[in-house]
């Protein structure tokens, strides 16, 4: 018995191939992450920006954002910025992004840490500086007692905090050669 359906797969005359059309929701998504790409970009640095080695055309672009008011010139070019940036593979831009606003949290992470710890060497004084030479032991305890002295001098006499701004810069210094020593051991270990 023959099926009506055996002809029709036989000539092959009457099939008729589609095009599979891109999801327009998920085109409007990836419109949007770029969009807000661009608006994430224009805030950044031109230090920062430079080191996302963006397409000339692009950094301009964004460079030239950054300075407008948000009026409608501005949304035109950020929606310029994210046609552009939809033409390159965006993956290596948005990981250093990403580094570098983790680096800007560390940042203010390690800010807090040693102003923390600058306070209170200058409340506690020895009992302090006993728990920081536990936790720092490449601190040189001699300098800071010299640097406190100096802080105990200046309020007295009420002159500027000058002393109090060399023990942040000494503890900054003190904590970032632990954080490097820390970075190298990774770096090292193939981390």
């Amino acid at each position: 018995m023959m099926n009506e359906y055996d002809d029709y797969e036989e000539t092959g005359e009457d099939i008729k191939y589609y095009a599979i059309r891109p999801n327009k929701t998920q085109i409007k998504k990836e419109i949007a992450g770029l969009f807000a790409l661009g608006e994430t970009m224009s805030k950044l640095s031109a230090a920062h920006l430079h080191s996302l080695e963006l397409p000339e055309n692009i950094r301009k672009a964004v460079s030239e954002v950054a300075d407008m008011p948000h009026t409608s010139a501005r949304k035109r070019l950020l929606k310029y910025i994210a046609g552009q940036l939809h033409k390159i593979d965006v993956a290596p831009v948005q990981e250093k992004l990403a580094r570098i606003q983790n680096k800007s949290a560390h940042a203010v992470r390690e800010h807090h840490i040693i102003e923390h710890w600058r306070d209170k060497l200058i409340r506690e004084g020895n009992e302090a500086l006993t728990e920081l030479l536990d936790e720092q032991p490449a601190a040189e305890l001699l300098k800071i007692r010299h640097i406190l002295r100096n802080i105990k001098k200046e309020a007295e006499t009420g002159k500027p905090p000058k002393s109090a701004r060399l023990l942040y810069r000494y503890l900054k210094t003190l904590f970032q050669f632990e954080a490097d020593t820390e970075l190298e051991d990774e770096q090292e270990a193939g981390f």
